[in-house]
């Protein structure tokens, strides 16, 4: 399984493997990788001639130090995983340097509003992070295709709007939730939560799932106070936001509109680990 530290070197290789018809889908992620990244790799597989896998833990996008500091590092881990699923994914796994040349600050970028809902507010800074790095790996890999999870659905907007205002020439494809068996979101950050924290934690899917059914009958406002209930009355989690958004601007909720898609948004805290999930209201 080719595996690159530095881009000079991926560079070189990728020229080495393109044909004029060829594609490279691309899969960035922070490693520490379960199912859910594994099914980005499995759709990128089907449907490109190349895969390219990154690894890199990226430091312009915490705000927390503490949160940079405990995110786990796994590259053996999950390098022996990528190998399992196809010895042919090709994996990025740079260090900051290599990235960054020396200089680890975020570029600004004008999202058009998008940065300044939910994780904006609560992660100041953190787009333009997002935005940096993402920016800076499609230069490096060039992909026809790049794979992003729903779960961080505001980051997928966010790439989105930062690809079309760089004139990147690549395809955004999101793809679905990927769900342990009682609907948690699979996240890096769930290895952090204790075997019972785990087993609660999946009320915050079945509480997005109550909350699709409620928006059919009642107000954006009647639903938020419902779900603000159900946590309050749930001494172990501390819930940091819940919102209901237009999927396409992310601008919150007022009054519905029949001409809009909406989705739901939550961050929820148990015993200091950061959770988010999300679901489509359709």
């Amino acid at each position: 399984m080719p595996i690159f530290h530095g881009k000079a070197a991926l560079i070189e290789f990728l020229n080495s493997v393109k044909t004029p018809n060829s594609t490279i889908g691309f899969v960035p992620t922070m490693g520490a990788l379960h199912q859910g990244h594994l099914s980005l790799m499995q759709q990128s597989l089907a449907e490109n001639n190349n895969t390219v896998v990154s690894i890199f833990v990226n430091p312009t996008q915490f705000n927390n130090a503490e949160d940079l500091k405990k995110y786990p590092r796994t590259l053996e881990e999950d390098t022996q995983k990528i190998f399992n699923l196809n010895a042919k994914i090709i994996v990025y796994a740079p260090q900051v340097d290599d990235i960054y040349e020396g200089k680890v600050v975020s570029q600004d970028f004008d999202f058009d509003g998008l940065e300044n809902q939910m994780e904006g507010k609560f992660r100041p800074g953190h787009f333009n992070g997002v935005g940096t790095i993402v920016k800076r790996l499609f230069e490096i890999v060039s992909p026809t295709n790049a794979y992003f999870g729903k779960k961080d659905f505001q980051q997928l907007q966010i790439v989105k709007k930062m690809a079309s205002k760089n004139h990147l020439e690549v395809n955004i494809i999101g793809c679905e939730i990927y769900r342990e068996s009682h609907g948690l979101a699979m996240s890096s950050r769930n290895e952090r939560l204790s075997k019972t924290e785990r087993e609660k934690a999946a009320i915050i899917y079945q509480t997005l799932l109550e909350a699709k059914e409620k928006f059919k009958t009642q107000d954006c406002t009647e639903v938020k106070n419902w779900v603000k209930e159900v946590f309050n009355s749930n001494t172990i989690f501390d819930l940091e936001y819940f919102e209901i958004a237009d999927e396409e601007t992310l601008i919150p909720c007022n009054a519905k509109s029949k001409d809009k898609n909406y989705r739901a948004f939550i961050a929820v805290f148990v015993n200091n680990i950061r959770l988010i999930d999300t679901i489509s209201l359709k």
